[in-house]
Formats: structure tokens, C-alpha cells, sequence
């Protein structure tokens, strides 16, 4: 496959260097919660209108979209999220985030670009703009997608609900990408199973309260509780095939207020990571059997309780479109050009493309500075030593992560609009 005309797009990154550097550290320093990012829909949506796209803001809340129509041609959406994370940054960086913001919550939190969703804007702006600076080099419409809350999970759903579709049109692909703790300089594509489908639940079980020196007088919600974490451990590994991938995890339990007081509930929240829906459900429908079978056991005064949040898709990669997004990269980068491992991660990109009905590719990009992932995988310390996303001291290199980022989504769309010659 050539990629002529994606080398001849990517000339322009060179003068472009300094400026996408510039507004990765920028956007670095300035991170917003989900739901909050006015001011990185701003300085997107200027950037967009001085490149010439067709710019609409304000979809599902700080969303923003730009269309640049040039010609006849296949319609591609290329999307990057745009929202940090309540974490208190420990990188370092002279660049590094001192913001802190007022949560969904009401209560304050330092906030951080703790996931890379700010090499995803840098990269996506970037790249919006040298394609429009080459439109020589390609034929057909191209969509810049700027989406909110992609890390509460509804920041898709958002955009959708307010009305994306009549403001895209028809599209015929998407793709994104997301950095990741790998080599810089990495791309990694996946046909079918990338990231996992994600499902929190909080679970409240009901006992009764009594003096701690007269159980007897008492339900137990604790024991109650912790006789559900136990059993919970069974699900994958005594109902999940060892072929299918689950996991099943108890981030927090929230029971009584003092050491001789037996309280009257216990709150459990957990998530669950799958492939497919088949496991998903199996899954989720096993919690409150083994949920409802316990409060039965242990005489609970009243029927659990179960509230689902923070729900993401699994994303899901169409092959034809990733065989023909990685054979791009492949004859662009080379060796640099690799399968991406299975993510137990979650995206809620994939809500998009399925509600337009249109196929997609998501894929990988390297963020970690490759000798010090070289020395931590030789001393097989990779998990110990190299920060992964959402850590307090995840923080992609510079270079050559931005260079790759642009690269990999001009190589993606070329593969797409381009009339290589």
C-alpha cells in the first residue's frame, strides 16, 4: 500500500513541531474534570475554525465537532476525549498540574491529565490541521470529534442525546486512539476485541443494628458483607470458561461507625470488566443470585439493593477496517507497527460509531519512554516500574509519542480518503 500522500501530508509536521508541543503542555497544565472542559473546547474549536472547518460546540455539554468537506469521498470521524482525572499529580513535570476543581460532589480535588487524554486532543487538533493544510492529497469529508466524559462513561451517550447525529450527517468509518503504558513509538492494532466492556455496581445489604456486645440481637451486615466478597471470587473462576476473560473486582466496602456498634447495612461497589455479552450478563446476573443467596443465608431483614453506573461498551474493532488501517501503518512504521495485547481497560468510544451504525478501528499508541520500558522489562519489573494510566505518575514522553500520534491518525484517515499517486 502507499502511503505517498500521507508523507506528503505530514511535511507540515515539522513546522507544526513546536506548536503541538506547546499545546500538549498547555492542555498538560490545564486539565478539566469530565463534564467541565470549556476552556479545552475553546482553544479546540479555535483551532479548528482557523483551519477551515465547519465548527459546532456545545454537544452533550463541552463537546465540540468540526467538518471539513473537501470533495467527493468516504466520510471518516476521527474522535479524541478530552477530560482529566480528580488525581493529585506526583510526576514532576515543570509542566506538571496544580489545578484543582469542585466534583460532581461538591467537595474539591486536584485534578490531573492522569490517562492521556491530552495527547489525544493535541494529536487529533494537530492532525485536523495538516490534513486541511494538504487537501490536495486526499478527497472526501473529514470529522474532528472533541467528546467530554469519556471517563465517567457518558460523554458519548451525551453527544449522541444532543443531537450528533444531524450534525455529523452520514459517516462511513471512525477511528481513535488512545496512548498507552508501551514503548513510544509503538502502534498497536487489534481486529475484534480491544478494550472490555465495564459495569460498576453498588450493592446495599441490609442487617440489624445492635450493641456489639449482643450479636445475638443481630444481623451482622459485615459478615454478611464479607461472606459475599468470598463467594464473589467464584464467578470467574468456577463459572467462566478458562477460554473467556472476566474480571470481577471489589473496590470498596462501607459498613459501621464504630468498633462495638453491629451497624444496620453494608455498601459494596464493585466492577466488572468483559469481552462479549454473553459474559457480561453471565456475570452481572451471577452477583445478584450469589447477592440475594447470602442475605437469604444470613436472615437479612430486607432484599439487597443494586444500582449499575459508570457503564462502558466493549469496544470491539471491525477487521476489515483494522486490516486496512494496520497494513497502512505497517507500510508506513515499519517494525514500529505491532498487534496490541487484549486491554482490560474501557472506552466509551465505541457508543458512537454503533449509534451511527458504521464500522471502526481504535488502536494503541505508546506513551513510555522506551529505554526505561527496555530496562524495566529486562529486569522484569514493567508492572513495578513503569506508571500506567490514571497513575499519579503516568506521564507519556514527549517525543516521540506527539510525532506518533499525528502520524498514526494522518497514516489512518490517508488509508481512508487518500488518492495515493
Amino acid at each position: 500500500m502507499s502511503t505517498t500522500a500521507a508523507h506528503r501530508v505530514l511535511t507540515g509536521l515539522d513546522d507544526a513541531r513546536d506548536d503541538l508541543e506547546a499545546f500538549y503542555r498547555d492542555l498538560h497544565e490545564h486539565p478539566e474534570l469530565s463534564h467541565q472542559e470549556t476552556e479545552t473546547a475553546a482553544k479546540v474549536a479555535d483551532r479548528l475554525r482557523s483551519a477551515g472547518y465547519d465548527v459546532t460546540t456545545g454537544i452533550g455539554g463541552p463537546g465540540v465537532v468540526g467538518i471539513l468537506h473537501n470533495g467527493d469521498g468516504p466520510r471518516l470521524l476521527l474522535r479524541a476525549d478530552m477530560d482529566a482525572l480528580p488525581v493529585k499529580e506526583a510526576t514532576g513535570l515543570d509542566y506538571a498540574s496544580t489545578v484543582t476543581a469542585t466534583d460532581e460532589s461538591g467537595e474539591a480535588t486536584p485534578v490531573m491529565h492522569a490517562c492521556g487524554h491530552d495527547v489525544h486532543v493535541a494529536c487529533l487538533a494537530t492532525a485536523a490541521t495538516l490534513l486541511a493544510d494538504a487537501k490536495d492529497q486526499w478527497s472526501g469529508t473529514l470529522v474532528a470529534l472533541f467528546q467530554p466524559a469519556e471517563e465517567v462513561g457518558d460523554g458519548a451517550r451525551g453527544m449522541l442525546d444532543d443531537d450528533l447525529r444531524s450534525v455529523v450527517g452520514a459517516v462511513d468509518v471512525a477511528h481513535a486512539q488512545h496512548v498507552l503504558a508501551l514503548p513510544a513509538g509503538i502502534v498497536g492494532t487489534r481486529p475484534g476485541s480491544v478494550f472490555s466492556a465495564a459495569d460498576s455496581m453498588r450493592v446495599t445489604v441490609h442487617g440489624r443494628g445492635a450493641h456489639g456486645s449482643m450479636p445475638q440481637a443481630a444481623v451482622d451486615p459485615v459478615v454478611l458483607a464479607s461472606m459475599i466478597v468470598i463467594r464473589l471470587q467464584t464467578i470467574v473462576s468456577r463459572e467462566i470458561a478458562p477460554t473467556e476473560s472476566a474480571v470481577l473486582t471489589v473496590g470498596s466496602i462501607r459498613a459501621g461507625s464504630k468498633s462495638n456498634v453491629i451497624g444496620d447495612n453494608a455498601v459494596i461497589e464493585l466492577n466488572v470488566r468483559t469481552y462479549d455479552d454473553a459474559t457480561r450478563q453471565h456475570v452481572l446476573d451471577a452477583i445478584k443470585r450469589i447477592v440475594t443467596a447470602e442475605c437469604m443465608a444470613s436472615d437479612s431483614p430486607k432484599e439487597p439493593e443494586f444500582e449499575l453506573y459508570d457503564r462502558f461498551p466493549p469496544t470491539i474493532n471491525d477487521t476489515d477496517t483494522t486490516d486496512k488501517v494496520s497494513a497502512a501503518f505497517a507500510d508506513f512504521f515499519g517494525d514500529d507497527a505491532q498487534e496490541l495485547p487484549l486491554q482490560s481497560a474501557s472506552e466509551d468510544f465505541s457508543d458512537i460509531p454503533t449509534a451511527l451504525k458504521i464500522p471502526y478501528s481504535y488502536w494503541g499508541l505508546g506513551g513510555i519512554d522506551p529505554k526505561a520500558y527496555a530496562a524495566a522489562e529486562k529486569a522484569g519489573r514493567v508492572s513495578a516500574d513503569i506508571p500506567v494510566n490514571h497513575s499519579p505518575y503516568f506521564a507519556p514522553v514527549i517525543q516521540p509519542t506527539l510525532d506518533r500520534g499525528v502520524e498514526a491518525l494522518v497514516v489512518a484517515a490517508i488509508a481512508q480518503l487518500g488518492t495515493d499517486s
